[in-house]
Order: C-alpha cells, then sequence, then structure tokens
C-alpha cells in the first residue's frame, strides 16, 4: 500500500452562494482542472491515482482531500490556482487556501478543532447577537472530523510527517 496524505484546506469566497457548491463532485473537478493546467496530463495523471475529495464541511469551507504521498507537493502547488468551483452551470469565484498536510486523517483532525477553536473566537467577537452566537457555536461543534471516518482502514500510514 502506497501511504498517503491527506491535506487540510478551506474554500474561501465572497460570494456567500458559493457554499451551495462546495460538494465533493465540484471540489473535485475545480482541483483536477487546476492540477491540470498548471501540471498538464502527466502532473494530472500521477495526481489523480488514490486522489479523493474525503471530507467537506459546507459550512465552514473545510476540504479534506486525500493523495498519495509522492504526488501531494503536485497537489498542493496547484490549489492556488483553484478560482471557482462550478455547480449546475453557474459559476462562483473561489480560492483555496492549504491549511494542514498530515500523514493520517486524524492529525488532520486534531488541527482542524483547532483552527476552528480559533475561527469561532473570532466570529464570536464579531457576533452582534446571542442569536448569531448561538447559530456559530452549533455549526462549529458539528464540524469536526467524524470519528468513523478515521476507523475507515486510512490509518495504517502514520509514517511521519517532514
Amino acid at each position: 500500500a502506497h501511504s498517503r496524505r491527506y491535506v487540510l484546506c478551506e474554500v474561501v469566497s465572497e460570494d456567500p452562494r458559493c457554499r451551495q457548491c462546495i460538494e465533493d463532485r465540484a471540489v473535485g473537478l475545480a482541483v483536477r482542472d487546476a492540477i491540470g493546467r498548471l501540471h498538464g496530463d502527466y502532473g494530472l495523471a500521477c495526481c489523480s491515482i488514490s486522489f479523493t475529495v474525503k471530507y467537506l464541511n459546507a459550512y465552514t469551507g473545510a476540504v479534506l482531500l486525500r493523495c498519495r504521498k509522492d504526488s501531494y507537493r503536485l497537489l498542493c502547488s496547484a490549489l492556488p490556482f483553484v478560482r471557482q468551483l462550478e455547480s449546475r452551470n453557474q459559476r462562483y469565484p473561489c480560492a483555496i487556501n492549504t491549511l494542514h498536510v498530515g500523514g493520517t486523517i486524524r492529525t488532520c483532525q486534531k488541527f482542524l478543532i483547532q483552527y476552528n477553536r480559533r475561527q469561532l473566537l473570532r466570529l464570536l467577537q464579531n457576533c452582534t447577537n446571542e442569536e448569531e452566537r448561538r447559530c456559530i457555536q452549533k455549526s462549529l461543534l458539528s464540524c469536526s472530523l467524524t470519528e468513523e471516518q478515521s476507523q475507515s482502514g486510512d490509518e495504517e500510514d502514520d509514517d511521519g510527517m517532514e
């Protein structure tokens, strides 16, 4: 088994409608398109082996991508070139920021929980009312990577990140 890398990133967009197309297919296509533009067919072929969108949260924009260890640099280098997500023939401008690269889902999960806490504090400081505050807290509590996903046999490759 080839060891894998998990790339935790976030979709950022000024357009609130972008959130509705943060879905596996749209994100996968946008990433593949960027890899193809940057690295050509060969790069795309290298990256496509075992590339998959493992998890996403449309509310926070968090996305977890999985790829082979030997192609994660190709993948990461292409992410800044994602300019839009497309859904139902609508295009929404966006950017993808890489937050963390890990050898297991669990390390990414730990990072995401910390990251969300920081985001939560920032969002809560800007809250105008109690209702808004409750909504934000609820959404962030529900957005850690769920435990059963870490048990899916992807954990054997924790071979230390450089």
